[in-house]
C-alpha cells in the first residue's frame, strides 16, 4: 500500500528562539540558505509523499507562502539569467500539494494530529516533526514505510538508540525484537522515564507511520501530562488494539528545537554540503586559533 500523505505539526510557539520567533516562525529560521521546514518537506517528497498537511497557528503564514509559486521572483531570476536559482525557487513551489489547517489552541501533539483526520481520508499516513531533522541516504519516512508494508500496513514508530542516562529526555519504546534486531513489536511507549525505569534505550525522535485508527484512540484518551493530549497515550491505546511496530532507522538526527541543536545542525549541514564545506572549515579553524579552543 502506497502512503501518499504526511502531516507536519508547526503550531508551536518556538519560545526557545525568542525574540526571533516573535515575528518569524521558528520553522522558517534558516540552516544555511534554507529554512528548517524545507528539510522536513524534502524528506517527505523524497519518500514519495504527494500531499502534506501543515497544522499551523496564528502568525505562521510565511510557512505556507514559502511553498507557493512566486511568479515575480521567478520572472526576475529568469530575465537575469540566474537559471540555477530560478529552478530552485520554481521547484520549491511546485513539488508537492500542500494544505494547512489552523490549531487555535495548542493542547499537545495528540491534539494537533487529531486535526488531520479529514485530510487523511481513511489512509495510513506519515507524521514528521519539523524540529527533528534527519540526514539519511534513504529518507526515514521511506524506511518506516517499508517496514509498514512488510508488517501488514500497520503503524511504525521510528526510534534511535540513546545513551542510557538520556532516556528521561525522550519517549522510550518497549517491545519484543523480531528477526534482525532492528524492528520490534511494540508493547508500549513510556514518556521520559528515568534511566533506572526505562525499559530500553530506544527513543522516538519524531517520525511515525500511523493508521487511521489513531483518530479513534485520540478521541478516547484523557488529557495527560501538562493537561495536554499526548500522542504517546494514543499510540499505546492503538498498540492494545492492533500491532504497532518500532524500527531503528538509519540516519543522523539533529534536534533543532534547541539553540545547541540548531547550531550543531548548522555546522554539520555546512560541512556535508560541497558548496559550503570549505567555508565552514575555514571559519572553524579561524575560531579555534583566535579563541585558543
Amino acid at each position: 500500500m502506497k502512503i501518499r500523505k504526511a502531516v507536519i505539526p508547526v503550531a508551536g510557539k518556538g519560545t526557545r528562539f525568542l525574540p526571533a520567533s516573535k515575528e518569524i516562525p521558528k520553522e522558517m529560521i534558516p540552516i544555511i540558505n534554507k529554512p528548517m521546514i524545507h528539510y522536513a518537506v524534502m524528506e517527505a517528497i523524497e519518500a514519495g509523499i504527494e500531499e502534506i498537511l501543515f497544522i499551523t497557528s496564528e502568525g505562521k503564514g510565511s510557512i505556507e507562502h514559502y511553498f507557493k509559486r512566486n511568479n515575480k521572483l521567478e520572472k526576475f531570476l529568469k530575465e537575469r539569467g540566474k537559471d540555477d536559482l530560478f529552478e530552485q525557487i520554481k521547484t520549491i513551489g511546485s513539488s508537492i500539494e500542500i494544505q494547512t489547517i489552523r490549531q487555535d489552541e495548542q493542547l499537545g501533539l495528540g491534539h494537533a494530529i487529531s486535526y488531520a483526520e479529514e485530510f487523511t481520508t481513511g489512509e495510513t499516513f506519515c507524521v514528521i516533526l519539523g524540529d527533528d531533522l534527519i540526514l539519511a541516504e534513504t529518507p526515514v519516512c521511506a524506511q518506516l514505510m517499508s517496514i509498514s508494508n512488510q508488517y501488514n500496513n500497520n503503524a511504525v514508530i521510528g526510534v534511535m538508540e540513546v545513551a542510557n542516562q538520556d532516556t528521561d529526555k525522550y519517549g522510550i519504546v518497549d517491545g519484543i525484537f523480531l528477526e534482525g534486531k532492528k524492528t520490534l513489536k511494540m508493547k508500549k511507549m513510556v514518556e521520559k522515564p528515568s534511566p533506572d525505569k526505562a525499559p530500553t534505550n530506544l527513543a522516538t525522535p519524531g517520525r511515525y507511520i500511523l493508521t487511521n485508527k489513531i483518530f479513534d484512540c485520540l478521541r478516547e484518551i484523557p488529557r495527560g501530562v501538562g493537561g495536554e493530549y499526548q500522542l504517546t497515550d494514543a499510540i499505546n491505546l492503538l498498540a492494545e488494539r492492533q500491532d504497532v511496530y518500532a524500527h531503528i532507522f538509519i540516519g543522523d538526527r539533529f534536534d533543532t528545537g534547541s539553540i545547541k541543536g540548531y547550531l550543531n545542525a548548522t555546522v554539520e549541514f555546512a560541512l556535508r554540503n560541497s558548496e559550503t564545506r570549505d567555508m565552514m572549515e575555514e571559519i572553524i579553524k579561524d575560531k579555534v586559533e583566535r579563541y585558543k579552543l
